[in-house]
């Protein structure tokens, strides 16, 4: 493993969610590796800028083009394009982590494809893609924004999708050579969409070791108050304000029953959604490591309403601070919330029916212990050993 030359190659850097935490301990598992993007925008990524800033990073051709920064999204049609320039045949191993921006599309040494019948006698390179999810809006998946609302985007996106599509199953079925899944959610989609199998490696998650909660009983007992059990009252948002994490509505029920509400993250509908917004949710845009753990460690619960979520590692980050989860009915959080133990679920984006599972988790007394421990299964060790085991399986 050693011995190995590896590259890594990545969507973009422009913002810091589940994807660039992957990378991050893809990183550390192959420090010596450079990574390839399409483009970087530090002063969106801002505060975790530091993470990635003495990198070995290579950008695309993309970079050359005026405002790419501000119209990188339409650009993706020439997304194949952007790693296709990139040439890796040098590399031993390349790991692509991709989501909707043809990471894997990078140009590796190959000695057949499935559709070819020709072969080298050079050794090929490895190439391994972490799929977090085969892009969402070519699949009919909810995505940042409504871009179908719009006349305009709606035909000219429906025709770059069709486009993409027959790209992607190509790029997918010819340039890996093996996939791994962020959940079972996505190995179904890849299943479905590209015909191919692959193998569930959860993805990182930062927990802190050998924890122990009080119990509340306890608690009490020491403090001789149960009204100091929960210091603040509170409860939490973080993630992307994007439309199909429907922030939107934990806001509206937030507001409506008059519960505190603190909200993480950054995206263009902040203004938007501070309208809808009454005086008991609060804006915290980005926040650094230790600050989001403080928010964990004294929040009532983590309200994550996101519809046809991948994976979502935001509930397993509560979940190592003992806080339980209320998520949406679907997608990867049906793998990792078990009801009644380290969270409940709504099944109706609905005010309506989030406050009932809002009330419905005031009247349960969870073991924060039980869901500490529950969350251990998903530690960034776990993740570097289980990706270090399946490169050295592949490895011939």
């Amino acid at each position: 493993m050693k011995n190995l030359k590896v590259a890594l190659a990545h969507d973009y850097l422009r913002e810091y969610g589940g994807a660039e935490r992957v990378l991050e301990a893809l990183h550390e598992i192959f420090p010596d590796a450079p990574v390839y993007v399409s483009f970087v925008d530090s002063s969106v990524t801002g505060i975790h800028w530091k993470k990635f800033a003495d990198w070995k990073i290579y950008q695309s051709w993309l970079t050359k083009i005026p405002f790419y920064k501000k119209l990188f999204s339409p650009l993706r049609i020439f997304a194949p394009q952007y790693f296709s320039q990139f040439d890796l045949t040098e590399y031993d191993v390349v790991i692509s982590s991709t989501n909707a921006y043809f990471s894997k599309a990078v140009k590796v040494r190959k000695n057949k494809s499935r559709d070819e019948k020709h072969t080298t006698k050079e050794k090929p390179t490895l190439h391994i893609s972490y799929c977090h999810t085969p892009a969402r809006s070519l699949y009919g998946y909810t995505t940042m924004t409504d871009w179908k609302k719009n006349p305009v985007t709606n035909f000219l996106g429906t025709i770059a999708n069709h486009y993409l599509r027959v790209v992607d199953l190509y790029v997918a079925r010819n340039n890996v050579d093996h996939f791994i899944a962020n959940s079972h959610e996505t190995a179904r989609r890849i299943k479905k969409f590209y015909k191919l199998d692959s193998t569930v490696i959860y993805p990182p998650i930062e927990i802190e070791k050998g924890r122990k909660f009080v119990d509340e009983t306890t608690l009490a007992k020491l403090t001789s108050s149960t009204s100091s059990l929960n210091k603040q009252n509170y409860y939490l948002y973080v993630g992307r304000l994007a439309m199909s994490k429907h922030v939107d509505l934990a806001i509206k029920t937030a507001t409506k029953m008059g519960l505190n509400l603190k909200v993480v993250g950054s995206g263009k509908g902040l203004e938007f959604l501070k309208e809808l917004a009454g005086p008991t949710v609060e804006f915290l845009s980005r926040v650094d490591d230790k600050q989001l753990y403080d928010l964990y460690e004294n929040a009532t619960a983590l309200i994550y309403p996101a519809e046809d979520e991948d994976f979502g590692m935001v509930p397993i980050e509560a979940m190592g601070h003992g806080i339980p989860v209320i998520a949406h009915k679907s997608g990867g959080p049906l793998e990792t919330v078990i009801e009644g133990q380290n969270g409940v679920f709504f099944d109706q984006f609905t005010v309506e029916n989030l406050s009932n599972a809002i009330k419905k988790i005031q009247k349960i007394k969870f073991d924060k212990n039980r869901i500490y421990n529950y969350s251990l299964k998903f530690s960034k060790e776990r993740f570097k050993k289980e990706i270090t085991d399946f490169v050295r399986s592949k490895i011939k």
